[in-house]
């Protein structure tokens, strides 16, 4: 397996190292353990919403999203009726798509049951330990609604968690390092993954974000 270093020299070759520290990500504003549970689902609903659509129309309707499900609040969402989705569907402020609406029914759900079993889901899941990233996906796959792949991966970095995303270009950039040989969609291939970013995470004292972004810049677009 190569070395952090190794990889990070040639993230440097590509880009230089002043294009390569402007694109690397900084560190949150806020972390995910200091989050609202209402600002966590927002934030995972904005993701849910965004996968395989244009972002930024999603961004640009959020405010009339954040109206439409009463700020979030995860009590409130997690009892959506009939007569609410009804409601949510007739609505043109907002992306009108059943099964995603749905999404934060469950997810409010999902979160309020971590809410009641941790006293916060939102400090539950940002204490999950960076270590063990890819049992945190497993979690949200398995327990929560459309945040399975890189819907939860992207979903929990914006959310202020420093997650490894598992990208084309980071999972190409594993295969060049000697982790991987083919696609990190297994278990046995994500653990390999964290194995290999625990490793050089140790090795450079980078954030996993970091780390994760220096692997795609050393590969090509």
């Amino acid at each position: 397996m190569k070395s952090y270093s190794e990889i990070r020299e040639m993230a440097v070759q590509r880009h230089g190292e002043d294009g390569l520290a402007a694109a690397l990500p900084p560190p949150p504003d806020v972390p995910l353990r200091d989050l609202s549970d209402d600002r966590l689902l927002s934030e995972f609903s904005r993701r849910v919403f965004q996968a395989g659509f244009n972002w930024s129309v999603i961004d640009k309707k959020w405010p009339n999203f954040e109206t439409a499900f009463h700020g979030f609040d995860i009590g409130r969402n997690a009892l959506m009726s009939d007569d609410d989705l009804d409601a949510h569907l007739k609505n043109t402020d907002i992306v009108r798509h059943a099964g995603k609406i749905l999404s934060i029914r469950d997810n409010a759900a999902f979160l309020s049951d971590l809410a009641r079993e941790h006293g916060s889901a939102a400090t539950y899941l940002g204490n999950w330990p960076v270590e063990d990233t890819v049992g945190l996906f497993d979690l949200l796959k398995k327990r929560g609604t459309r945040l399975g792949g890189m819907t939860g991966q992207y979903a929990l970095r914006f959310a202020g968690y420093d997650a490894l995303i598992l990208s084309k270009s980071v999972v190409a950039a594993l295969n060049m390092a000697g982790v991987l040989d083919g696609a990190a969609t297994s278990k046995s291939a994500q653990r390999k993954a964290q194995e290999a970013f625990n490793t050089w995470h140790e090795e450079s004292g980078d954030r996993y974000a970091v780390i994760s972004r220096t692997l795609a810049l050393s590969v090509p677009d």
